[in-house]
Parts: structure tokens; sequence; C-alpha cells
């Protein structure tokens, strides 16, 4: 007779990992457990490279790029006083106030671009081991290992880890929520409720966005034990501590999040993507940017979501939920508030952890660690198209370039208008008239540049500008004054200078 499929030779160790954890889905988390996983289990030591591979890519030439409009915004919101920040909340700013808190406090380090950008790098790459983590559980540890790489070489999740804003902090917080939420479900003890609740909090202190991402996991929790909270209502006990812990944290920032919501709704959006747009270019921003290779991710997601409805259906019933809704509910929304890929990052864990799932169609005779080579190769070789492209020229507008050649073409007294006029943020971090002896001025409409064009006379006047006029000025009568009044002088990456007619 000969050997069945799959038997192990003797002495033989074969051994894929490529399911679900159904034993100990708590890993030893103590110091000594740490260091004996390091010492003897070639998987962490996989993920440990990984780690180190994505705090390499998510800090080189971390201050390359010049700032951008939304960056200087944060360093304007981090410059203020602590209470001063969360004044500008309640008065309406539509990010919440953690993140300026926290880069405020950085401030101590200098304003550098690098200094700006330390904290989005940083929780960036660790953001990777808790993809891990979360992925263990769904789909065991090689499809961990999986989508550990698949977000250490995502060029999306770089890009904003190089980016002074709150995404990659506030995806950190909410994937230690999510591995939180896994274990509770899993174990029912309350420690790990209570840190669901409290962590899903800070990402909501983070950004507002993903609340819908919170909500759809407390949804999930009622579906899943709702037969057993039917038939002992104490059962909704420790659902309803975390829900209780999320309130408590975030109590202040909820009381003035309705008031910004309806401020943000009472008139139609001027930028951003709208209706279908913002499922297609949203799935293909996060999964890279190319839209062949995003065709291909989705497909071994659906495929991935199947293998693991196979093993687990709670745990699909959780992707499905978790990726597909906040699409739509994005879809939907955008027809009152601008909508942009970015503000979808808190999917990215699911969705990669789906496609991972497909590590579950991987015959059991197929050694893990063959499995986890080309699971990481395949991550690497999607992305490095993309990420060519991102680390060999500029991706943000240069202001930093622009603000040089601006000096070098003005005389004393030369006026500047900067339109729109919030884009002077940008610009007066590299730039200033005061050094220059210029006139900066701010437009964004026809009657301001008029009115600016009477006061500077015969002086001559440069308009410096970007695609951003097009939302501040709808109408479109800015851009139909600057055609009838300036010429077009050049363009510095999306940054234009147009000159006056009569200077």
């Amino acid at each position: 007779m000969g050997k069945k499929p799959g038997r192990k030779k003797k002495g033989e160790e074969v051994k894929n990992d490529n399911a679900p954890e159904t034993g100990k889905i708590i890993p030893d988390l103590s110091a000594e457990g740490l260091i004996n996983s390091v010492k003897t289990d070639m998987m962490t030591q996989v993920l440990i490279g990984l780690v180190i591979v994505a705090f390499v890519l998510r800090f080189f030439n971390l201050g390359f790029n010049s700032l951008w409009l939304d960056e200087a915004s944060t360093l304007t919101f981090a410059t203020q006083s602590l209470s001063g920040i969360w004044e500008s909340t309640a008065s309406g700013e539509f990010n919440p106030p953690l993140f300026y808190y926290m880069e405020h406090f950085m401030l101590a380090f200098g304003d550098s671009e690098f200094v700006l950008r330390f904290l989005p790098a940083l929780f960036g790459a660790f953001t990777v081991p808790v993809i891990y983590l979360i992925g263990k559980v769904f789909t065991g540890k090689t499809g961990g290992i999986f989508a550990a790489a698949l977000m250490t070489f995502s060029s999306f999740h770089i890009f904003y880890s190089q980016d002074a804003r709150a995404y990659t902090t506030m995806l950190f917080f909410f994937s230690l929520a999510i591995l939180f939420y896994l274990w509770a479900i899993n174990t029912d003890e309350m420690k790990w409720w209570l840190l669901f609740g409290v962590f899903s909090a800070l990402a909501f202190w983070t950004h507002f966005y993903v609340f819908i991402g919170v909500g759809l996991i407390v949804l999930h929790a009622l579906i899943v034990k709702g037969k057993d909270i039917l038939a002992d209502k104490k059962r909704i006990i420790p659902i309803a501590t975390s829900v209780i812990a999320f309130i408590i944290v975030s109590l202040p920032l909820i009381m003035v999040t309705v008031g910004l919501f309806f401020k943000r709704t009472a008139s139609a959006p001027t930028w951003g993507l709208s209706g279908m747009s913002v499922i297609t270019d949203s799935f293909n921003m996060i999964l890279g940017g190319n839209l062949f290779i995003t065709v291909i991710l989705l497909l071994l997601a659906v495929g991935g979501i199947y293998r693991i409805y196979t093993q687990n259906k709670s745990y699909a019933l959780l992707l499905i939920l978790s990726i597909f809704i906040p699409f739509i509910v994005s879809m939907i929304l955008s027809a009152k508030i601008p909508m942009s890929p970015r503000y979808l990052i808190f999917v990215m864990p699911f969705l990669l952890v789906a496609i991972a799932g497909v590590t579950g169609f991987v015959p059991r005779n197929i050694e893990w660690k063959k499995v986890a080579a080309v699971a990481v190769v395949f991550a690497l070789l999607i992305n490095i198209p993309m990420l060519a492209g991102y680390y060999s020229g500029f991706t943000k507008n240069d202001w930093r370039g622009f603000s040089g050649k601006l000096s070098d073409i003005t005389e004393d007294g030369d006026y500047i208008v900067v339109m729109p006029g919030y884009m002077r943020q940008p610009l007066n971090y590299y730039y200033s008239s005061t050094d220059d002896n210029t006139i900066e001025k701010l437009a964004s409409d026809s009657e301001t540049l008029k009115k600016i064009s009477d006061e500077a006379g015969g002086k001559t006047t440069y308009y410096v500008l970007t695609g951003d006029i097009f939302a501040a000025n709808p109408n479109g009568d800015a851009i139909e004054w600057l055609d009838n009044n300036a010429e077009l002088m050049g363009q510095h990456t999306n940054i234009y200078i147009f000159k006056s007619k009569t200077g």
C-alpha cells in the first residue's frame, strides 16, 4: 500500500498553518513568551523582517516631499495651545483633535517635514505586526504573514505613513481595536471588550470617519451573540461594556460631532469623489492604483472570504460587513460631504485579511515556509511598480522648489496673490513675503481679485494658484478674471504662476 496523501514521513515536520486559529487565540504576551517566540518561531522571525522593511520604507526620504496643504494645516493647528486645538474642533474643524495634540508635543523637536511626519511613519510601521495578529486569527499564521506583507509593501499605506495627517495613526488604533474585538468575541473576557471600546474611541478621536467601522463591528457582535442574548439578557453585558467605554472616552467629541456633521452636509461638496467612483476609485487607490492588479486582488479577496466562510461563518460575516458596507455608505454620503479614498483607510485590515484568506486553499501537505515565501514575494511584486514611481519623484506639490523660484523672479514691492487663499499655508512654510519684500494677498473670487488689482495699480502682480481654486470658486469667475487680466508664466509640479498683463 502506498503512503496516504499528506502523511508526514518519519522525523519530518510538514506544517503550513493555513487555517484560522482554533486553539489558543491570544499569544503569550509576557516578556519570556515573546523572547521565546523570537528565538524559536520562524514565523515570528519572518514577521520581524517585515516590520524592519516596513520601517525602512516608511522612513526612507521622509522629508523629501514638500508639505502640502493638509500637512501645513496640521502644523497650523498643532502650534495652537491644547485648549486652542479643542476650540478649533468645537468651532468647526472637521478633524478630531487627538492627532493635533500629538503633533503639538512633537513640535518640541522642531517643525521640519521629518518631525511632522514622524508619528504617521512610526504608527504606520507598527501597524504591520498588528495586521499579522489579526490575519492569524482569521486565516492562520501563513495568512497573517501574507496580510502583513501586503501592508508592508502597500504604496497607499506608505504614502499616508509619510503624510503629516491622522490616517495611519487612526488605522493603528483601529487595528488594535479589531484585534481586541477578535480576542473578546472568542474569549468573552471583559478586559478585551474594554480595550476594544477604548481603542475604538482613540481611533474616533483621531478621525471621525472610523465611526462607521466601529459601528459595523458592534453590529457584528450583536448578530453573532444574538441568540445567546435572547436566551440570557446578561450576555449583552460585555458588548454593552465596550460601547459604554467608547462613549465615556469619546463623550466630549460626540457632543460636537452631530453639529459638525450637519455643518458639513449643509451644502453640496465642491471636491472629492461622488457616486460609483467612490467605490471604484477607492478600491483602486487602496490596492495600489493599478487597475489590473486591483482586479486580481479583489478576485483573491472574494476567494479568501469564501474560504474563510467554509471555516468560520462569523469571521466571513465580519469581513463582508466591514469591507463592503463602508463603500456603499460612502457612495451615499458623497452627495453631501466631500469623499476621498483616504477616509476609507480603516477598511484595509479587513481587505488585506480577505486577500490573505486564499492561503486556506493551499493543500495541507505543503510546507508553510514555501507558502509564506511565495506570499511575501507576491506582495512585493504587485507593489514594485507603484513604489518605484513613488520614490523616484515628487508625489506632492513641490512648494519648497516653487518658493525658491518665486523669490528669484520677484522684485521689491511686487504683489503676490495666493489662490485660493488657504494655499498660503504650504506656501508660507517656505516663502516669506517679508524677507522677499513683497506684498502678499489672498483671493478666491473675481471680486477680490479686482480689488487687489486696483490696490496694486501698475505694480507687477504674480498670481499663485493650484487646482483647488475650482473647489473654492466653483462658479469659475476667478479663472475667468485671470484669463482676461493675467498671463500664464509657468508651472512647477501642480502649482501655476500667472503674471499681470499690466506689469
